[in-house]
């Protein structure tokens, strides 16, 4: 993958400190309390301070995706970014009910963490599982994180198909002159992704 220099400061122990940050987050979430802010010496690790932009994906033991929130929009706080994305994955999924207490311990916990978006000039360029993409026409916008069409099976075609439904867009409106397709590479790690 080609991401930039701060995602390769994501090793083992680091992606082990941001999922157990979002563990405490969705605990704390789930129980109607806000989510905790991590310690200061977490806080401090330079890993932390750069990102693009990042997704938390909660997921039933079974697979059965039960909430999935990001922002692409990086503030320099990876760790503070975790945390309200967990937030907003239990809580405010539009397609799910919050998470209930008794969920919590049954539920994966998966983190992308993004690099820049880059406008997609080649549709024929995207690469299925390397590429999240996004698409955005007249108002309307869709996204999939790199491993959606690894998961589902999809080629490029059914990927760029896929993403224009989900914007509620027709299945070929990637290829519409005003519509504005952009790519991204993720960081995946976690039960969930």
């Amino acid at each position: 993958m080609h991401l930039p220099p701060s995602h390769s400061l994501l090793d083992a122990a680091r992606q082990r400190t941001l999922l157990e940050h979002a563990a405490r987050a969705l605990r704390a979430v789930a129980a109607g309390e806000p989510a905790p802010e991590p310690e200061a010496d977490i806080r401090a690790d330079p890993a932390f301070a750069r990102h693009d932009g990042c997704f938390v994906t909660l997921r039933h033991a079974g697979g059965a995706l039960r909430g999935c929130i990001g922002t692409f929009a990086g503030d320099g706080d990876l760790l503070a970014a975790i945390g309200r994305m967990t937030e907003q994955a239990a809580r405010f999924d539009p397609r799910f009910p919050p998470v209930r207490p008794h969920e919590v311990e049954e539920l994966l916990i998966g983190i992308s963490v993004l690099s820049p978006r880059r406008p997609c000039a080649d549709p024929q360029a995207i690469v299925p599982g390397r590429h999240g993409v996004e698409i955005e026409r007249g108002g309307r916008r869709g996204v999939f994180l790199p491993q959606v069409a690894v998961e589902q099976g999809w080629d490029r075609d059914r990927l760029l198909a896929e993403l224009c439904r989900k914007a509620g867009l027709p299945a070929d409106a990637w290829r519409a002159p005003d519509a504005e397709l952009r790519t991204f590479e993720a960081v995946v790690f976690g039960g969930a992704e």
